[in-house]
């Protein structure tokens, strides 16, 4: 029974608190409120942090023999304490996790009900020691004054018979051409001691095995095994069969007035021998998988096997109003990332909607999956966030585009001035947050990282990210680069890739920020004397940044200003992807942008605004992520006549089948001149190869130098183009 849609809230006190649940309440001074949803939202709670006061009324018919009754909240940002008829039921905490409890013995007292929930989703407040394990919704990019709070996620009554499921995890343990192994682990909460069957059918294959339950929680661990099984491929390197896998829990026929089973996974009873007698379904749960294996090593990625360069984008929130975002929205933006030539979403500091993962599912697209934490949090969160590492396993742990989990984005204490956008004392509190212990990334990481290797064993596991190397180990994690933006200049990457290479195997975050085409809230108008303070704290402007490297004072329009903005960010993103291209598994194992698409009216990293509409960096991903590019070192910002250039050309490739007798020209020109190289060879499967070396004497020719390349087929056909400029200045 579906119990969202339209409720009644109040802003919590305690007076209100000591009569919101009798039966009598005038609800007409109560807010209209919908659910799933988000109080603010509401436009009586649009300004509200809450807590609030949720109620509905509803009708159950009285429950039969010996069902069972259970009430299920899918998602509640983010804690609350739950009651029904006046009784306390139970709390919930952690906003993207289903909370159930049991509700038989209401549902059979009566056939009116008052169902309320008190929810808390306190303001970040102090961003370095934050309580809340809502990550990128209470930090990061996303308004700081926003507030998630609300049932956001449907909540309904579901039936049992005496044995229901009330857990379950589903994980591919193995996965090669001869056969897959299904592992589960199910934890059956029995009525009373007794027998039950519990029976498992995957892509065909049965499994039923009868058990002597004792009264209460049982925990459960079994396997099926799959032989010849059609294996689930990333998109760049087969198909995606998927496979339901369903399990039932059966118990002895009762006779008359038996129970059937209705969860959110099956309608209706069902009935199946197992030769001990008659039986009846006691409960259900389908889940969809495939069957792969995934693995991490040296940071260079495989699937069943095969090794892949990764390419991807970090990717928030689809929408600041997760509840309000909808299965074409977010379906729409895994489609997206295969139209860019991604293998890889950076699910970034939080756990998104279901139809994501169901997305990247029947696309193809591997997940790195955050935890939704980001940056520094109080030391009360430790046994909540390894109990909600086990839930999201249990939550996603089925789906086979589900590759690398991450405990913690940044684990360092930084705040955010609002003035600018900008972290303050990113700089020194990061270096040595990162060099000497802390809370967060010794203990905190620790542990989440243990509590997902324990739950699943099957996935690479990332205790964090954007962690430099550190004693004892001088070892770190993957790297967050900012050249060209928090620091240096673009054009730096190349020599500290030579000079460190451990910083570049693997890179998660890299980017500019850019005026988005969707710009009303920027109110252009006022150019140039925008709200730069209300720009940097509701919409991420980092004013900083922007003034080191794409000033407004340079630019007489706003339009022209905003165009120069996307421009750069453009060559930034692939100058920078191409770069970590050409270093591909020696040592680069992957590059993801930051980030995809924006979850609110922002100037952000997105390459798509919060309408979906492409930047200028959209293209040049799309560009610098086709499966064969010809790249070119860089050349100087600005070069004097007589200056000697040796510029190798490499070309990188990531098909699967060798590239033969491709052919690179390269033309530079400038004023009043030309000159023209060709190269020609073999081109391996998933390999970089250098085809050739331009060399160069700079002419006395003031003005600019463009350097074109163009790479064909051994037919002539076109595989890629690339440009590079620089200027030619006489010295003063």
């Amino acid at each position: 029974m579906d119990l969202s849609g339209r409720w009644h809230a109040l802003v919590a006190d305690e007076d209100l608190r000591r009569t919101w649940l009798d039966d009598d309440v005038d609800e007409s001074g109560w807010e209209p409120i919908d659910v799933p949803g988000h109080w603010r939202s509401a436009p009586a709670f649009a300004e509200s942090d809450g807590p609030l006061l949720h109620r509905t009324r509803f009708a159950h018919d009285r429950l039969a023999g010996d069902e069972r009754a259970w009430l299920v909240l899918e998602g509640c940002f983010y804690q609350g304490d739950v009651w029904l008829d006046g009784a306390y039921v139970g709390d919930t905490e952690g906003y993207f996790f289903p909370h159930g409890f049991e509700v038989t013995g209401a549902l059979a007292a009566r056939t009116e009900h008052t169902l309320g929930v008190d929810l808390t989703c306190s303001p970040a407040g102090d961003r370095t020691a934050k309580r809340n394990l809502t990550g990128s919704f209470q930090s990061g990019a996303l308004d700081p004054d926003w507030n998630p709070g609300g049932i956001w996620r449907p909540v309904r009554i579901e039936r049992s018979g005496p044995v229901r499921i009330r857990h379950l995890r589903v994980v591919c343990t193995e996965a090669t051409a001869e056969r897959a192994v299904v592992g589960i682990r199910a934890v059956l909460d029995a009525a009373d001691a007794g027998g039950a069957t519990v029976r498992t059918t995957v892509a065909g294959v049965e499994v039923a095995e009868a058990h002597t339950l004792a009264a209460g929680e049982n925990q459960l661990s079994w396997s099926v095994t799959v032989a010849d099984p059609d294996l689930w491929w990333p998109h760049v390197l087969g198909d995606q069969p998927l496979h339901d896998v369903v399990v039932e829990v059966h118990v002895p026929e009762a006779g008359a007035g038996s129970a059937s089973a209705e969860t959110d996974d099956a309608d209706g009873a069902d009935a199946s021998g197992d030769g001990a007698g008659p039986t009846r379904l006691s409960d259900r749960r389908v889940r969809r998988t495939g069957f792969r294996s995934v693995d991490l090593r040296g940071w260079v990625a495989s699937v069943n096997g095969e090794r892949l360069f990764l390419k991807g984008a970090d990717h928030g929130p689809t929408r600041m109003a997760l509840g309000e975002a909808t299965a074409e929205e977010v379906r729409g933006d895994v489609d997206l990332a295969v139209v860019a030539g991604l293998d890889l979403l950076r699910v970034h500091a939080h756990i998104a909607r279901p139809e994501l993962y169901d997305a990247a599912d029947e696309a193809g697209v591997l997940l790195w999956q955050d935890m939704p934490l980001q940056w520094g949090y109080s030391r009360q969160v430790r046994k909540q966030a390894v109990r909600q590492a086990r839930e999201a396993v249990d939550l996603l742990g089925h789906h086979p585009a589900l590759a690398i989990w991450c405990g913690h984005d940044e684990p360092v204490a930084v705040a955010v001035d609002p003035a600018t956008g900008d972290p303050v004392g990113a700089t020194p509190r990061r270096l040595a947050s990162q060099q000497l212990p802390t809370w967060n990334r010794t203990v905190l990481d620790r542990s989440i990282k243990r509590s997902l290797q324990r739950h699943d064993e099957t996935r690479p596991v990332i205790a964090h990210s954007g962690v430099v190397p550190h004693p004892p180990l001088l070892d770190g994690t993957d790297t967050h680069l900012s050249f060209g933006w928090g620091h240096g200049d673009e054009r730096r990457l190349p020599a500290f890739a030579r000079l460190v290479p451990r910083m570049v195997r693997f890179v998660t975050q890299l980017g500019a920020q850019s005026v988005p085409e969707s710009d009303g809230f920027m109110e252009a108008a006022r150019w140039p004397d925008l709200d730069w303070d209300h720009l940097a704290r509701a919409h991420g402007l980092q004013r900083d940044a922007f003034a080191r490297h794409v000033p407004p004072g340079d630019h007489p329009t706003y339009e022209g200003w905003k165009a120069a903005t996307q421009r750069y960010q453009a060559l930034v993103v692939r100058r920078q992807v191409e770069e970590l291209r050409r270093l591909k598994y020696r040592p680069t194992g992957g590059v993801a942008v930051l980030s995809l698409a924006d979850s609110h009216p922002a100037v952000s990293f997105a390459l798509l605004d919060h309408r979906r509409v492409p930047k200028e960096a959209w293209s040049a991903l799309r560009a610098a992520c086709r499966p064969v590019i010809v790249v070119a070192d860089r050349l100087p910002a600005a070069v004097a006549p007589g200056d000697p250039l040796a510029l190798d050309v490499h070309v990188v490739s990531d098909r699967r089948d060798e590239v033969p007798g491709v052919r690179a020209e390269v033309r530079a020109t400038w004023a009043g001149g030309h000159h023209t190289w060709r190269f020609a060879g073999d081109v391996p499967a998933d390999a970089c190869v250098r085809v050739g070396t331009v060399q160069l004497v700079v002419p006395d020719a003031p003005g600019p130098l463009e350097l074109e390349l163009r790479l064909a087929d051994a037919d002539g056909g076109a595989l890629a183009d690339n440009v590079d400029r620089t200027v030619v200045v006489r010295p003063a």
